[in-house]
């Protein structure tokens, strides 16, 4: 160490100074989405190579890590980190090795808490992919060149590696530069695909709100009598809806603008099982009205009569019109064949009188359609038997749950 400096790097006149790294995943701790960040806990290896101590011999040289503050090392550091921190028991978890040529093997054991945006649009049928970048902090590309040094093999320890609600279904590496004001600087990156295992969220929201939709629908089979009975399963059915929909929310964002898939699900159910307390409402109301119902399909019955009686009517009506003008036709043609034999006679009304009477009658005519369209649509939308609301319920309602459901898994898993 005679005459060494450490705080001139390396080829300090002779181009920049060529640094490999690998990593060595220990663990993933945690994920966390509400922070959008996980903590991991890693072994980083630097290689590069000082002239300066080179020594004759062939072993290597294995030091004291305390050694660490009297040698030239990289400052780098780790970019999207949210704190960090050195083991240091029973002694800093440091490593110093030199080789005869010179080259150095510095590795630290280090956990880290890493920034990782998330999109949780899919959640929880989501894949995240998550970095770790490496960057030089004050030397740039003329000074420090980073590579990992064996490529994609440069990170080991994930075939091991044991998640809670995650799988690892992909890893690479990548080199790149960073550019800021200041200049461009060496960027090494690795990036881990993850897939979260949905399985938990099946037993945990999946099943209970489908269950609780299940159990909503046992009032179409309740007599409509009994009031206590259906409001209290349609009721208990709601509030316990609305607190699995907010124990689903405690372990995501409090603040953000993601409509999730596991709310959208949460929706749909909460839906369903209102829509079945709403479907009481609409039947009991409907069964408390039945007379008036009644009333009014009397009175529509009434009309309709009144309508068929206004039709007969009409077509004597036009009996008599048809008979009154062939009479006029018939002395109209004597009266034709009294002027050619000389005689005189004086003109009939015959056309006013039957422009007269078609007027009354189209009149007519065009009243009785309207008011038989009437009828007819009343009769369409009158519910006859408050009881048939809860027959159509039982089938209606299942079959709507079934489609979207087939719609909501499809689109989520393949789209």
């Amino acid at each position: 160490m005679k005459g060494y400096n450490k705080y001139l790097r390396p080829f300090f006149d002779n181009g920049p100074v060529t640094v490999g790294m690998s990593l060595d995943i220990a663990s993933i701790d945690t994920i966390s989405e509400i922070n959008m960040d996980y903590t991991a806990t890693i072994f980083l290896r630097q290689r590069w190579t000082d002239e300066r101590l080179c020594f004759d011999g062939n072993k290597s040289l294995s030091l004291d890590g305390r050694l660490v503050e009297l040698l030239w090392v990289p400052d780098t550091f780790i970019v999207d980190s949210k704190k960090s921190f050195l083991h240091d028991i029973t002694v800093e978890n440091r490593l110093i090795r030199i080789f005869p040529n010179g080259t150095v093997l510095y590795a630290l054991r280090i956990t880290t808490t890493v920034a990782c945006s998330m999109d949780l649009t899919k959640y929880p049928m989501d894949r995240q992919t998550c970095m770790l970048q490496l960057e030089s902090w004050g030397y740039n590309v003329k000074d420090v060149v980073f590579y990992w040094t064996r490529g994609n093999q440069s990170v080991s320890g994930l075939d091991h590696l044991q998640l809670a609600q995650y799988t690892l279904e992909d890893h690479y590496t990548s080199e790149s530069e960073a550019v800021y004001e200041t200049g461009n600087y060496p960027k090494l990156i690795f990036h881990f695909k993850l897939k979260r295992s949905i399985l938990y969220f099946i037993l945990e929201t999946y099943v209970p709100s489908s269950a609780l939709v299940v159990l909503s629908w046992v009032s179409f089979w309740i007599s409509q009598s009994s009031v206590p009975a259906r409001i209290c399963i349609g009721v208990t059915t709601v509030l316990t809806m609305t607190t699995l929909m907010m124990g689903a929310r405690t372990s995501l964002p409090n603040a953000n603008c993601f409509i999730k898939a596991i709310d959208v699900y949460l929706g749909i159910c909460f839906s369903f099982i209102f829509g079945a307390l709403i479907e009481y409402a609409v039947a009991h109301f409907c069964t408390l009205h039945q007379p008036n119902a009644a009333n009014a399909y009397m009175v529509g019955e009434l009309l309709h009569q009144y309508g068929q009686e206004m039709q007969e009517r009409e077509e004597e009506m036009n009996g008599i019109v048809n008979s009154i003008g062939s009479r006029a036709l018939r002395a109209r043609k004597r009266e034709e064949m009294l002027s050619r034999m000389g005689s005189t006679s004086n003109p009939t009304p015959s056309e006013s009188k039957e422009e007269i009477n078609s007027q009354p009658q189209s009149r007519c005519t065009k009243c009785m359609s309207t008011t038989r369209r009437i009828i007819r649509c009343l009769n369409c939308c009158k519910v006859e038997n408050p009881h048939y609301i809860d027959n159509y319920s039982r089938l209606s309602f299942p079959l709507s749950f079934v489609f979207i459901n087939l719609l909501y898994w499809t689109y989520y898993l393949y789209f």
